[in-house]
């Protein structure tokens, strides 16, 4: 896949023409991952790098909390004093805000049809407690149906929660246990009480399945954002 480089800005060969090039290339390759349903990874590095333009755009400065976790701080420091002396140069300048006022709405129609196929795939998911859901919700199992087909992924969850003063955050991690062929004797109700009589760890576990109503590649849009789904769901349950 077309990939851009997080300082794709103010690395190399400052000039219009050549970064329209490496832009085109890479949103094409985006696109292209939409139009397969392929959503992750590359939505998530796409709205990264337009956050960082929207900055720049803005305020004429990088900010670290905008930069994925592969970029350290030391290397972000540098980055920012290559950026300091390109805005102290007025010719370089210009070409960089040349740069940004053509990339900028091209980002912005990439990202919506990003948006777009993400609430596609989130409308045609349903989820849903299998057995009596416990008060602790935050730890438990995760049963995905792709469709079509009669095969469940059974995943280990677990939900945390983080919190500031102004916002309460969670984040999921997700561990595969099995893939499992369902039948009629092989329901979901049935796979729970065969889990909670091998796995003793989670006696009384929470457990939701959610099932795709469309075709989805596993990896790249269903179990993302069937994550993103089941965060939301306890969230509503814990309020």
């Amino acid at each position: 896949m077309s990939t851009l480089p997080v300082n794709w800005l103010t690395e190399g060969l400052i000039d219009f023409e050549y970064k329209k090039y490496l832009l085109l290339a890479y949103l094409q390759t985006a696109r292209t991952e939409f139009a397969h349903q392929r959503l992750y990874p590359v939505f998530s590095d796409l709205l990264m790098h337009y956050r960082n333009l929207l900055q720049v755009k803005e305020h004429k400065k990088l900010v670290y909390e905008q930069f994925p976790e592969r970029i350290s701080r030391a290397d972000f420091e540098k980055l920012e004093l290559v950026y300091e002396k390109i805005v102290e140069d007025d010719e370089t300048m210009q070409q960089i805000e040349e740069i940004i006022q053509f990339a900028a709405p091209l980002f912005s129609e990439t990202v919506e049809e990003g948006k777009e196929l993400y609430e596609f795939v989130e409308r045609h998911l349903e989820i849903s407690p299998v057995g009596i859901t416990p008060m602790y919700h935050n730890e438990g199992y995760l049963f995905l149906d792709a469709y079509p087909g009669k095969e469940t992924q059974v995943y280990v969850y677990r939900i945390t929660v983080f919190e500031n003063l102004h916002e309460k955050y969670r984040g999921i991690s997700t561990e595969h246990l099995q893939t499992v062929r369902r039948g009629l004797a092989q329901t979901h109700e049935h796979l729970k009480v065969q889990l909670v009589r091998e796995r003793q760890q989670l006696p009384n576990p929470a457990t939701f399945v959610v099932v795709a109503k469309v075709p989805l590649p596993l990896e790249q849009a269903l179990l993302p954002i069937a994550k993103r789904s089941l965060v939301k769901y306890v969230a509503r349950l814990a309020a």
